[in-house]
């Protein structure tokens, strides 16, 4: 690897004295890894932009992450960007890494931030790095002029300036205005170690009630099925095809099956639901709504 044997302290000292290359020199080496898979050409390469990376990490120490991690994530960022260059395009190999070592250092920000994930879409990433800043110079151009802007109006100004949702603005200051929280942690001291996690409404069926609705649910598919053993073959079917498939016939198209008209269909239908009520009325009114 590129970066065997720089640890955390000696990587920056050793980034700053790398050599410069020029465009002939960047060119031979990312021919050479692209090409023959060269490691001490792509080590070489790695090591003249490292200062690139830590340079651009050094931007992201706002957002509390320590430097030596945006630095590991700059590098790997860095070493994205040499597996994916394509020398024969024209392009400088720096100008191309700027784009995979900020994304690789914003990935790690943006998880790092918050256990929620904070946002995966471009306009969600856009926001989170700019909205703070769009915020603050809108506010301080407003204030020249001796406006004030409620919460309301700087969200919708915020949201045409960076060219998002509103919605996604909404959502993202309600993010980064609060701090991760654990469910374990107790409401306060007068509520004798109560934790917020106790709150929480189990959304999951009452024991009882799962057991209680298992039995019933067995005892009416016997009573259905002693019913339906009642039925004539023709009955049995009619009753199936109109009643217990997921996408029931019609009147219709089951008499042009079984050659009957559709109002003969419909004494059948009725006939065997007839027999069907009378083997189920020692059950009660359980099953009646089948029957609507």
């Amino acid at each position: 690897m590129p970066l065997d044997g720089m640890t955390d302290e000696t990587l920056p000292r050793r980034a700053m004295k790398a050599e410069f290359l020029d465009a002939e020199t960047e060119l031979e080496l990312t021919r050479a890894w692209r090409e023959d898979r060269d490691e001490q050409a792509l080590h070489r390469l790695i090591s003249a932009y490292m200062r690139l990376a830590i340079s651009m990490a050094s931007k992201f120490r706002r957002y509390g992450a320590p430097m030596n991690d945006l630095i590991q994530e700059a590098s790997l960022g860095l070493m994205k960007a040499a597996e994916k260059f394509d020398p024969e395009r024209g392009v400088r190999f720096s100008t191309y890494a700027v784009w995979w070592i900020k994304a690789s250092i914003q990935e790690f920000v943006m998880r790092n931030w918050s256990m929620v994930r904070t946002g995966s879409t471009s306009s969600q990433k856009s926001l989170f790095f700019n909205m703070r800043r769009v915020q603050a110079q809108l506010e301080r151009e407003y204030a020249a002029e001796g406006i004030v802007l409620d919460g309301a109006q700087l969200r919708q100004r915020v949201s045409e300036v960076i060219g998002v949702p509103l919605a996604d603005v909404e959502m993202m200051e309600g993010r980064l205005s609060g701090s991760d929280f654990s469910l374990n942690a107790t409401q306060s001291s007068e509520d004798e170690g109560r934790e917020w996690v106790d709150t929480l409404e189990d959304e999951n069926a009452n024991p009882e009630d799962h057991v209680t609705e298992q039995h019933d649910g067995r005892a009416m598919r016997g009573w259905l099925r002693d019913a339906l053993a009642r039925l004539s073959e023709r009955e049995h079917y009619i009753v199936r095809e109109r009643r217990l498939i997921e996408n029931p016939r019609t009147l219709e198209s089951l008499g042009q099956e079984m050659g009957l008209s559709k109002e003969r269909i419909r004494q059948l239908e009725a006939q065997a639901f007839v027999k069907m009520r009378k083997s189920l009325e020692t059950h009660g009114a359980e099953l009646q709504t089948f029957f609507a």
